[in-house]
């Protein structure tokens, strides 16, 4: 690819949510009040399942893993909106923007790894229960979190490289409140049709392939469930974790697949689905879970009263 002749881009100028400051007070308001209402959730679910000795189990682990990447996700785009709603002009740095491709892209893919070893664990518990504690036994799972891990950093590796060759010579606005290959994409001053296809393939592709499969997969686990059991406490229990792992697939893969399995084109609603891609939902995958798991509100319940609540006393 050509690069001589043009001036390297030092900075890019981000657009925001909107330009009126009324309603960017008004989702600060909103924003923060969420933020600060989810985020300690998730911490507490994490200390929850770190100090509850009854919660060992490997849905437990994962399940805590699974909030720390979430809280991790939703802050690699959060802590710079607040800032920038109350900045005119919102700009960021192109290594600041190359960091934050880092974090949403390693992140992100280890967190859709996590949600498919998560289901693995599901179908383990269902259909080998007899021998679900030599499966998936807690060397497996450290072993199944690291590779997560490794492939979200392999996949950042491929979406920056292709990002930190194209050439930025002129127009340096991103419609959008952050960085990410979509937007940056569309100010190369280049064709990037190659790079776009790659990326299309590494992360559309690859998060259709996956929503595909996990749907498939606790489709099956429902269907033996309805067929071969009772109606009895276990089988309600194993249902309602099905329906848990099923709306938390729908809400990480839905947006996702909206935003990176398509041409990089600009819509309306890119912005509405980025915001629930990137802040919303990750906090609230983990609520999703805890709402509907018994022990872990139980667990919850005995944390606060024997910590917190007996401290104030």
């Amino acid at each position: 690819m050509e690069t001589t002749n043009y001036t390297r881009v030092t900075e890019f100028v981000l657009t925001g949510l909107s330009q009126t400051r009324e309603v960017q007070l008004i989702l600060f308001v909103i924003f923060l009040s969420f933020y600060l209402f989810i985020l300690p959730g998730n911490i507490l679910i994490i200390c929850t399942i770190r100090l509850d000795p009854h919660l060992t189990s490997p849905m437990y682990f994962l399940l805590a893993n699974l909030a720390f990447l979430d809280i991790w996700y939703s802050s690699v785009t959060a802590p710079k909106i607040f800032v920038d709603f109350f900045v005119e002009r919102k700009t960021i740095s192109f290594g600041g923007c190359i960091a934050q491709l880092f974090f949403l892209h390693f992140v992100g893919t280890s967190e859709m790894f996590l949600l498919t070893v998560m289901a693995f664990d599901c179908y383990a518990a269902i259909c080998r229960p007899l021998h679900y504690t030599t499966i998936m036994n807690r060397h497996l799972c450290c072993i199944l979190v690291v590779v997560s891990w490794m492939r979200g950093f392999v996949h950042f590796i491929i979406q920056v490289a292709l990002i930190i060759r194209l050439p930025f010579c002129g127009p340096n606005e991103l419609d959008s409140y952050f960085c990410d290959i979509t937007q940056v994409d569309r100010i190369a001053c280049a064709n990037t049709f190659q790079e776009e296809l790659v990326m299309i393939f590494s992360s559309g592709l690859i998060s259709v392939v996956c929503f595909i499969a996990l749907l498939m997969s606790y489709a099956f686990l429902l269907a033996m469930l309805k067929k071969h059991s009772g109606s009895g406490e276990s089988t309600n229990r194993a249902m309602s974790t099905c329906y848990s792992h099923i709306t938390i697939v729908v809400l990480m893969f839905g947006p996702s697949i909206y935003i990176y399995a398509r041409p990089f084109d600009s819509f309306s609603l890119d912005k509405v689905v980025s915001v629930f891609h990137t802040v919303i939902f990750p906090l609230l995958n983990p609520i999703i879970y805890t709402l509907r798991n018994k022990e872990v509100k139980t667990a919850m319940r005995k944390l606060i009263n024997e910590y917190i609540l007996c401290k104030e006393k």
